[in-house]
C-alpha cells in the first residue's frame, strides 16, 4: 500500500550521514516534532538526480526554511558513504542525507521502483513530501521518467 497525504510515516530505520560517520535513526524519531521537506531520488550520482533534483533543493534551501520547513532531507536506496560523497560533491551542506541502503523505507511507504533494466535493482521512486510531526502533509510522486512535481520549486508552491 502506498502512503497517502494524512498518513503517519511507518517505522523504518534510516542511516543519517554525519561528520562522525553513519548513524542509524528511527524514522519515527527523526520526523517527530518538526516539519521536514523530504525528497527521494532513485540514486546518488545519477543524471537527473545530480543535475536537477539535488541542486534544486540546495538552491532553494533558504526559501523553504523561510516558509516554515525546519529541515530538508534526501533519501535514496544507496549506502551512507555514497550519499555522503554525493552530498559533498553537490554542495548540500544544508540537506540531511538519509541512506535507505536496503530499501526498507521505500518499501514501507510503498514507493519502490524496479531499476533492474538499468542495473540498479529495486530503488525508491522519485518523490517529495512534506512531513509534519511524522504525518504526510503533501506527497508528490513522479511518473516514471518525469521530473516535475518532486522539485523544490513545486514544493515551494505548495507551502
Amino acid at each position: 500500500m502506498t502512503i497517502a497525504t494524512g498518513d503517519k510515516l511507518p517505522e523504518a530505520t534510516l542511516v543519517k550521514v554525519t561528520e562522525n560517520g553513519p548513524e542509524q535513526v528511527s524514522a519515527a524519531e527523526y520526523f517527530k516534532g518538526r516539519k521536514v521537506a523530504l525528497f527521494s531520488v532513485p540514486g546518488a550520482f545519477t543524471p537527473t538526480c545530480s543535475a536537477k533534483h539535488l541542486p534544486g533543493f540546495v538552491e532553494k534551501a533558504e526559501e523553504l526554511k523561510a516558509k516554515g520547513i525546519d529541515e530538508i532531507a534526501c533519501t535514496a536506496v544507496n549506502d551512507a558513504f555514497v550519499l555522503g560523497a554525493w552530498g559533498k560533491a553537490g554542495g548540500a551542506e544544508q540537506i540531511t542525507m538519509l541512506a535507505d541502503g536496503n530499501g526498507d523505507f521505500a518499501k514501507a511507504v510503498g514507493l519502490t521502483m524496479d531499476g533492474k533494466a538499468f542495473g540498479m535493482g529495486t530503488r525508491g521512486q522519485r518523490f517529495s513530501m512534506i512531513v509534519n510531526d511524522g504525518v504526510v502533509e503533501q506527497l508528490n510522486v513522479e511518473a516514471p521518467g518525469e521530473f516535475k512535481v518532486s522539485s523544490a520549486d513545486h514544493m515551494l508552491e505548495q507551502l
